[in-house]
């Protein structure tokens, strides 16, 4: 039996997640045996290659000059500083409580869309916005000795990944995809080049390292692709929820690969925090705005991966 376009959308999503997700668990891997700007550098490398390879595949590489327009340069340094202080984090913190954090992302892209693009929101999302940062105080636990200081990192990260998206809507439509993303690569991997030194020099390479940072390149590509198919296949307030399951997914590959499993904060925490979006796009789809906004943070739960 054939599924319906929003059965198709929510398992095109799915996927998407558990790519996303399954490429930080990999990078995770990899840094806690290699200098993390190498990481960034190798990885970024790869995912350049392939994805102008593609480009050039479907005819969509443009000269540099028509690429370099002043909102993609935006949307890369959001990326960058993103992917540098996420993955800085991702060495020192539980995958999974990077992952409830970043569940925050859709309500600061909503919250950025009313302040500097002057885009209505109601006051009932606001409170939910207001609720949604409360539960990731209660994640983050500030002033609790216990807690990583590298935690606050992956609030840097929320911050430069929202700007991040709204910039890319203020991209001309002219600009292909695929050369924002190679962009935005190639950027990644020259802040990787920066990191290299000051971080302890270059790590030899083994064969296994640098297949799992192929791996890791190819899971990002994979989960944008799906996210984009996800996108256009179903409804957005029926697809968009299912960007929680990397959640998930972060929950059990932290478990069965590195043996974190979530305290009680974080899992009150993270409800607080996925509820608080799920009612901001029930609101959206109530009042027929289910435009750019939720677009944006549909796509965009996940952590910077540099393209």
């Amino acid at each position: 039996m054939a599924l319906s376009p929003n059965l198709r959308g929510s398992l095109f999503m799915a996927i998407g997640m558990a790519s996303f997700t399954f490429n930080d668990a990999t990078v995770k891997f990899v840094a806690e045996h290699m200098n993390m700007g190498q990481v960034m550098l190798v990885r970024g490398s790869i995912a350049t290659i392939l994805i102008l390879a593609l480009a050039w595949h479907q005819g969509m590489l443009i000269p540099l000059r028509e690429a370099l327009h002043k909102m993609t340069i935006l949307r890369v340094i959001g990326e960058v500083v993103g992917t540098v202080s996420f993955l800085v984090a991702l060495v020192h913190v539980p995958l999974a409580l990077t992952s409830a954090i970043l569940q925050a992302l859709p309500l600061v892209v909503t919250m950025g869309a009313a302040m500097f693009f002057g885009e209505p929101v109601g006051w009932r999302r606001w409170i939910a916005i207001i609720i949604g940062f409360s539960g990731v105080l209660i994640i983050v636990r500030p002033g609790n000795e216990g807690v990583s200081p590298y935690i606050f990192l992956i609030v840097i990260t929320v911050v430069f990944a929202a700007l991040r998206d709204l910039a890319t809507r203020k991209v001309p439509r002219t600009i292909p995809v695929l050369m924002i993303s190679a962009l935005t690569s190639a950027g990644v991997s020259l802040a990787g080049v920066a990191m290299i030194g000051p971080l302890g020099g270059w790590t030899p390479m083994t064969l296994t390292n640098t297949l799992l940072l192929t791996l890791a390149a190819c899971c990002v590509i994979v989960a944008y692709h799906f996210i984009i198919l996800a996108m256009r296949e179903g409804e957005i307030s029926f697809v968009a929820p299912f960007r929680y399951t990397s959640l998930i997914w972060a929950i059990l590959l932290g478990f069965l690969f590195f043996g974190d499993l979530p305290d009680i904060p974080m899992i009150i925490g993270s409800i607080i925090v996925i509820g608080s979006g799920l009612y901001t796009l029930y609101r959206e789809r109530i009042v027929d705005r289910m435009k750019p906004v939720a677009i944006a943070a549909a796509a965009a739960t996940t952590s910077p991966d540099g393209v």
